[in-house]
């Protein structure tokens, strides 16, 4: 029986969905979904693919959470969504109300209000029903229920040291948690990361934390070899050998084999001309030792475009050793996107295949590795996230 292939497309105006069947050659486009609503990140239940999750923002109504029990055709707002404790007193109250931060008198601490949910990660394989949301400011919420409730996990977002972590303050794009990896062999097991704040990781299930950053580079702060403080972009678990882990940061393209507790700059064996920084990181659920990037121009006041305006994607096949450029089909000049960092995913197909969304509305995929690109869908808003679901 054939596959329905469907690529689940988050925009700055809303969700749309792709669809194909396994030979991935023609795509039909669904009408919008929450038109509109920013959509960050648009993401099916591995466990049970009925059950989508959608973090939303919109402009008069603020950040929620949305959830489907049946692939995408009816959906439900959270009853519960991610916030953080409401503070004590009339002043902090008002201005939380007001998106803005006082100090709260009796604590000390400053007034947290959910701006945007912006990451989405399914729980463990033995946890069905259980979801992790990534937050800005940066904070996580735990669901058991598919979406439908979500409650803070206190061990993060109240840690001793979070103001600490915290501190460097917001990107261009917010302060956000996202990248929330769960260790196939132990739930326990958790990584996530924070835009200026860098690495983190719990070992037993986000009582406690640690910063994970050693090796990583940090040409913006004082001490480049400060704890916390970095900044990453996108962090990757290879689900088959979870103790091989990448990471596209500000400062380069790592890898980290555990138990090792330090990152390799892998980047620095890309060319020259072309540096390593991106934003998204995939890698191919067969084997560790390949992966791809989407590199972007990163010098001087950071344009966030292809360099040089000739978009490519680069793949490695040795664990970072050395990288290709692949871009057969892609633009060979004057094309100025980038792509964010959930915007880039692979399918479980084979030969295996690779998606990515742009900043100007187009969706590229490739059947065969990255080999040869074509555009499958243009014109669609500015897109945050793509994700996969494979069904009969």
């Amino acid at each position: 029986m054939a596959k329905t292939i469907t690529v689940l497309v988050g925009t700055r105006k809303g969700a749309f969905f792709l669809r194909s069947n396994d030979s991935r050659k023609t795509w039909q486009l669904s009408e919008p979904t929450y038109l509109g609503h920013i959509v960050y990140h648009l993401v099916a239940d591995p466990r049970d693919p009925k059950h989508l999750v959608m973090c939303t923002k919109a402009g008069h109504l603020g950040p929620t959470v949305y959830y489907s029990e049946d692939g995408g055709q009816s959906w439900s707002e959270s009853s519960t969504p991610p916030q953080f404790p409401k503070q004590q007193g009339a002043e902090e109250a008002k201005a939380a109300e007001a998106g803005e931060s006082k100090p709260n008198e009796k604590n000390g601490k400053k007034a947290r209000v959910v701006e945007s949910v912006f990451w989405l990660s399914p729980g463990h394989a033995s946890d069905p029903g259980t979801w992790y949301v990534g937050t800005n400011p940066p904070g996580i919420f735990v669901s058991k229920d598919h979406g439908k409730t979500w409650q803070p996990m206190t061990g993060f977002n109240e840690h001793p040291m979070y103001s600490k972590w915290t501190e460097m303050g917001e990107t261009p794009g917010g302060q956000l948690l996202h990248s929330i990896n769960i260790d196939p062999r132990d739930k326990n097991h958790i990584y996530c990361g924070i835009s200026v704040g860098g690495v983190f990781e719990s070992t037993d299930g986000g009582a406690d934390w640690k910063p994970l950053n050693k090796g990583c580079a940090a040409d913006f702060m004082p001490d480049e070899d400060a704890d916390f403080g970095h900044d990453p972009h996108c962090l990757v678990m290879h689900p088959k050998n979870p103790d091989r882990i990448y990471q596209q940061n500000h400062c380069g393209i790592y890898r980290m084999d555990r138990p090792s507790n330090e990152w390799i700059r892998i980047g620095k064996n890309m060319p020259k001309e072309i540096g390593d920084i991106g934003f998204p990181i995939v890698v191919d659920p067969n084997n560790a030792d390949k992966a791809w990037v989407f590199p972007m121009d990163g010098s001087d006041v950071w344009p966030r475009t292809s360099p040089g305006g000739k978009p490519a994607v680069y793949v490695t096949s040795n664990a970072g050793e050395s990288w290709e450029r692949q871009d057969k089909g892609l633009p060979p000049e004057k094309a100025y996107f980038t792509v964010k960092r959930q915007a880039m995913c692979g399918d479980a197909e084979q030969p295996f295949g690779l998606y990515f969304g742009t900043s100007q509305g187009e969706v590229w995929a490739s059947a065969d590795e990255g080999e040869n690109w074509s555009c499958i869908v243009r014109y669609l808003p500015e897109i945050f996230s793509l994700s996969i679901v494979a069904s009969d």
